[in-house]
């Protein structure tokens, strides 16, 4: 490989949110954190170039967006995924999580439901509820080892009202990548009923051998004028702490909307180092992000056959992207306290508890395959070893 996966960065003492957060979330500074959804990967070699660049600048004033800014965004989604979208439909945002609270608010009314396939992102729920909306829960189907849509549940809701779907594409926490087939289905019955569809593809370029990312919006036309797509360069290219993202809208009206309260709120402005950022990942980080990928799914097989191996109580599921991994540890007979106490109190290790997730997640646990392999092999001995003392024990 022309790039070193392996290698260790000590990010405690940095104000990582990862890392230095351990004493006062899990109780102990020495817990190894595998959990929030950052890689402890160097970006790729442009992007730090040119974020060394814009520092010796000196200057850090107001900036603008360029038109190369954008090409770079069309030029990454015709190449890689096959999307034709054109540089009027993009929209910068702060971040995927503020263009899905915008959008909840301005697309749904007060008290609305707002339809979201669970067990997923818990920031979904967030933006719901702090805007005054109530979740409406399409629980996602657990079938031969994957997640699957509830179709007939999901219209049902449609039916009842609901008019606005959150969607999460590839899904989060549970790797599926949702083929054509399936977005078809989804998309018509958002036409048939006249639902509008915010779509977090944040993950679109992190998926495996066999299976590839399509674009909602790019089903077709019509599909594409009731979607809004929230993308980001951010967890490609590990870049979350420059919090900036876009969105794809071919629709005049709702991207017209958004803009006017990004306006509103001042969110509008060019950031002085992220453009350039996103630009340099976009034109000169393909062949970064291909021995990523490729590492992390020796991450992911490593992984799987390890807890196979060592703690089969546990049943993890093959994800199909994403560099997450979603664990089935309800066969160790513990409650929410009891899987929080044997990750930061017995095994010294943080990985994401799943009621975050919904009530769908409990007994589950989300692990953050994209870091050295020595770091998972660390992470999942010390949570097996643990776990077997318990179980020893009980």
């Amino acid at each position: 490989m022309a790039f070193n996966f392996d290698e260790l960065i000590d990010r405690r003492n940095t104000r990582s949110y990862k890392w230095d957060q351990g004493q006062q979330l899990f109780g102990a500074p020495d817990v190894l954190p595998m959990w929030v959804a950052d890689m402890d990967f160097p970006s790729p070699p442009a992007v730090r170039e040119i974020l060394k660049r814009r520092a010796d600048l000196g200057v850090y004033g107001y900036a603008i967006h360029t038109d190369s800014y954008f090409d770079a965004i069309v030029d990454w989604f015709r190449q890689r995924h096959n999307w034709e979208i054109q540089p009027s439909w993009i929209t910068d945002s702060p971040s995927i999580v503020t263009s899905l609270s915008l959008a909840v608010e301005l697309f749904s009314e007060p008290g609305a439901p707002v339809v979201i396939q669970s067990p997923v992102y818990y920031p979904f729920y967030d933006v719901i509820e702090s805007n005054g909306r109530v979740v409406a829960k399409n629980p996602l189907l657990l079938r031969n080892g994957r997640f699957e849509m509830d179709y007939e549940h999901l219209e049902s809701l449609f039916k009842s009202g609901a008019r606005l779907l959150l969607l999460c594409s590839p899904h989060n926490p549970g790797g599926r990548v949702w083929d054509r087939d399936e977005l078809i289905r989804l998309g018509e019955l958002c036409l048939r009923y006249e639902v509008t569809v915010i779509s977090d593809e944040i993950h679109c370029d992190l998926t495996f051998p066999g299976h590839r990312h399509v674009p909602f919006a790019s089903l077709s036309p019509e599909i594409a004028n009731v979607t809004v797509t929230c993308l980001a360069a951010t967890k490609t290219f590990n870049l979350p702490g420059l919090h900036t993202s876009f969105i794809v809208a071919s629709n005049a009206s709702l991207k017209r909307k958004i803009e006017r309260r990004l306006k509103t709120l001042s969110l509008h402005m060019a950031q002085h180092f992220a453009q350039d950022a996103v630009e340099a990942a976009y034109r000169e980080g393909a062949d970064w992000l291909d021995e990523m990928l490729e590492y992390v799914k020796g991450n992911l097989d490593y992984g799987i056959d390890y807890l196979q191996a060592h703690l089969p109580q546990v049943k993890p599921l093959r994800p199909e992207g994403t560099y997450l991994l979603w664990v089935d540890c309800r066969g160790l007979g513990l409650d929410i306290q009891g899987l929080k106490e044997l990750m930061f109190h017995d095994a010294k290790v943080a990985f994401s508890e799943g009621s975050v997730f919904g009530t769908e997640g409990e007994g589950w646990l989300r692990i953050n395959l994209a870091c050295p392999r020595s770091i998972v092999e660390q992470g999942l001995r010390q949570f097996c070893d643990a776990a077997k003392r318990k179980l020893a024990r009980a």
